[in-house]
């Protein structure tokens, strides 16, 4: 096929990138180089107009042993342990093939763990989806639910956490964002810099096939009428054999062979082999002859396309290749050395031997676009004064009821009881808390992690909502007993061409960092996923977080279910009635204008940090933070997890009873004492100059407010546990 400007179009490079091709090669490329160079200078690859601004992220900590650049992060828990960690996107390919996408999502994150050289300990996922209402949400949740279990559970991970929205943005776009943590003698990481000159390259796993070719350049469109076209470009997933990949991998690094290792994600083995080249700088020369492959007359321009599951690229030491084949014949996988390090700077392909493609690698890598888009910045909303009349219809038990089987808050456990989260042994908090706990096998120190996303937030407001989301990934962990330790992103966005959606994208960006700069909670990983977007209409902002945080001690764990009569809940943190973008104004009084709540980031981290110093002294008998629905949909949950009444205080100082139970203030946690202990909470709480007020006294199966509110338990708890499981079965 002649290569020219249209070819270059349908392969999603635009005029002005072609061009650059040329004159950068002094010639035109042929179609096998101009497949590598639409694979690499992809959004999804070469992140050209977001790199700009993910240079602002803050990255830096004292316990970062590895930030953004590799395939993962890694942090330092002591004891020579580290935990290496990343949340990523398969958005396109689980909107096209539900099953399929979600299922190589999850296998690919753990790739990239483990070619770190940790094992997986733990798998968790934010996915979103369109409008309860639209035709498609039913299938596309039951498909993506089924391909996280399918692929988690048969390669023996446990899913301990995650998180499950529905917005009629998502009509046209699902987000599945998939996570995983692995662990790691931190001493044995092992990193994708390729070193040396004619060192082996290694490919080894599965065989290479035609599923997935296009898969990186399809997750930088935009969908169209023509979107059941794509499916060929969805890859797919055999957990069993990246089990297999995985034990092989890990046998491997046991010895002193592998100089890199790199997973073949996004755009195969082009991605990996230049990326591996890149970092180390130097050239990489392969005999595409001697890829293994499973479909017949595959060619150069197939392989290096493919997007075929389960298969890793390594350098080798010399003289180690026998041994290592031993291993991969062992585990009954692919083996083959397929080409070598040089030092010519050059990816150089030959096939049946001939060269097929000469392309100096820094013309892949450094020189690939960056753009600086315009953006807009976002003003923020002004605050909605709501007249008085507008609440005296209102009742609270009404109120409660509804918000509580809202499809956002409402119990999510026909989703998480599709999940194996307790294989391998050491689960602790399971799905349905706060933030999933695992122990680290055969010792008392605990891994908390957790996933949070707020779209609505970031929709009305970008710098608060990217503020926000981190702040509440912060109380997600502090409420569980743990010290947060750093976070992953992955930043979920419409067309970056718009002005508009650009803005969001800086906004947010610039608020996740500045939080996690005031919070020393830095940015170790993360993905960024463009174009969600389907005829011209895209999604909200949805930048998710996923959070890591250590318990020194597991036995010191907290949890969310309220634990004995008699005792005191308080309210730590100030409530000043933020109604604005909450559930309660959104359904109740159907109003989404408005600000998000404001952030104050010396109250998140003082409150929380006041919190875990009660914790440490063992006074806090159950904690929950309060986040969408406010203060009284918080406490049911607690209530129904401990299956506890709570009376509530009739002083409490209410200036509007709905703003005050109902409000989206930041900052705030449901803390359960002993009344014993009240006097000393206090005194620690005043010392450390946080707000806080006693909500009220636990009590057998009843809410109770005045005259204004008395409802068992069981009563909310059916409301809460029945929307989705009926929702999904009628």
């Amino acid at each position: 096929m002649e290569v020219n400007e249209q070819v270059a179009i349908d392969h999603g490079l635009t005029k002005e990138e072609f061009k650059k091709i040329n004159d950068l090669l002094k010639r035109t490329p042929n179609l096998t180089e101009l497949a590598i160079f639409s694979a690499m200078w992809n959004e999804h690859c070469s992140y050209k107009s977001s790199r700009k601004h993910l240079k602002n992220l803050h990255t830096k900590g004292s316990k970062v042993i590895q930030g953004p650049g590799e395939n993962a992060g890694v942090i330092d828990i002591g004891d020579e342990d580290a935990i290496v960690f990343k949340i990523e996107s398969h958005n396109h390919p689980s909107f096209i093939e539900p099953y399929q996408g979600a299922a190589t999502g999850v296998g690919g994150i753990m790739r990239d763990v483990f070619t770190m050289g940790a094992r997986p300990i733990a798998n968790l996922n934010s996915i979103h989806f369109g409008s309860t209402q639209h035709r498609k949400t039913k299938n596309l949740l039951r498909g993506v639910v089924k391909g996280i279990g399918g692929y988690g559970n048969c390669i023996g991970v446990p899913t301990i956490a995650g998180q499950t929205n529905f917005d009629e943005s998502y009509n046209g776009n699902i987000l599945v964002n998939a996570m995983t943590l692995g662990l790691v003698n931190k001493k044995k990481i092992f990193y994708s810099k390729a070193a040396g000159l004619n060192k082996p390259v290694i490919y080894v796993g599965s065989k290479t096939g035609r599923d997935g070719i296009h898969g990186a350049s399809m997750a930088s469109a935009i969908f169209d009428d023509k979107i059941e076209e794509k499916k060929p470009t969805v890859q797919v997933g055999d957990p069993f054999t990246e089990k297999l990949l995985l034990e092989a991998c890990l046998e491997l690094m046991k010895q002193d062979s592998i100089i890199s290792i790199q997973d073949m994600g996004a755009a195969g083995l082009t991605s990996s082999s230049v990326e591996m080249a890149s970092k180390g700088k130097l050239g990489i020369e392969l005999d595409l002859s001697k890829v293994p492959c499973r479909e017949d007359k595959m060619s150069p321009y197939e392989i290096m396309l493919s997007e075929s599951q389960e298969r890793m690229l390594i350098v080798l030491e010399n003289g180690k290749e026998q041994k290592a084949k031993e291993i991969f014949d062992k585990w009954n996988l692919d083996f083959a050395v397929i080409g070598k390090t040089t030092k010519t700077n050059k990816l150089e392909l030959i096939f049946n031997n001939k060269k097929v493609a000469e392309i100096p690698i820094d013309f892949l890598a450094e020189n690939a676009p960056v753009y600086d888009r315009k953006w807009k910045k976002s003003k923020l909303p002004q605050k909605i004064n709501y007249p008085k009349q507008i609440f005296k219809s209102l009742k609270l038990e009404s109120c409660l009821l509804k918000i509580i089987s809202n499809p956002n808050i409402c119990e999510k456990k026909w989703i998480w009881e599709q999940y194996d989260h307790t294989v391998m042994g050491d689960t602790i908090q399971k799905p349905g808390g706060d933030a999933g706990v695992v122990r680290v096998h055969g010792t008392n120190k605990a891994v908390a992690a957790c996933v949070d996303s707020s779209a609505i937030y970031c929709f009305a407001h970008p710098l608060t909502g990217g503020k926000q989301v981190v702040c509440e990934s912060w109380r997600n962990l502090i409420s569980v007993g743990s010290k947060p330790i750093a976070i992953t992103n992955c930043l979920n966005f419409g067309n970056p061409e718009k002005e508009k959606n650009m803005g969001e994208f800086v906004e947010c960006v610039n608020g996740i960092s500045e939080a996690a700069k005031y919070l020393d909670y830095p940015v170790v990983s993360g993905n960024v996923s463009f174009y969600n977007e389907t005829k011209d209409k895209g999604i909200k902002p949805t930048p998710s977080i996923g959070g890591v945080g250590l318990l020194k001690d597991y036995r010191n764990m907290l949890s969310m279910d309220l634990k004995k009569e008699e005792s005191i809940v308080l309210v730590i943190g100030k409530t000043e009635g933020h109604l604005d973008q909450s559930v309660f104004s959104r359904t109740i009084l159907l109003e989404n204008k408005g600000p998000p709540p404001e952030i104050n980031l010396f109250n998140e981290k003082n409150n929380g940090e006041t919190v875990l110093k009660l914790a440490k002294e063992n006074y806090i008998l159950s904690c929950h933070d309060v986040s969408v629905g406010g203060i009284l949909i918080a406490l049911s949950k607690m209530c129904i997890k401990g299956n506890k009444g709570l009376k509530l205080n009739s002083n409490i100082k209410l200036h509007n009873k709905f703003s005050y139970f109902f409000s989206e203030d930041q900052g705030r946690y449901l803390i359960e004492i002993e009344k014993k202990n009240l006097e000393k909470v206090t005194e620690i709480l005043k010392q450390n100059s946080v707000h806080f007020e006693e909500l009220g006294i636990v009590i057998k199966d009843k809410l109770q407010f005045k005259d204004e509110l008395n409802i068992s338990i069981n009563d909310i708890s059916k409301k809460y546990k029945s929307w989705l499981k009926d929702y999904m079965v009628n």
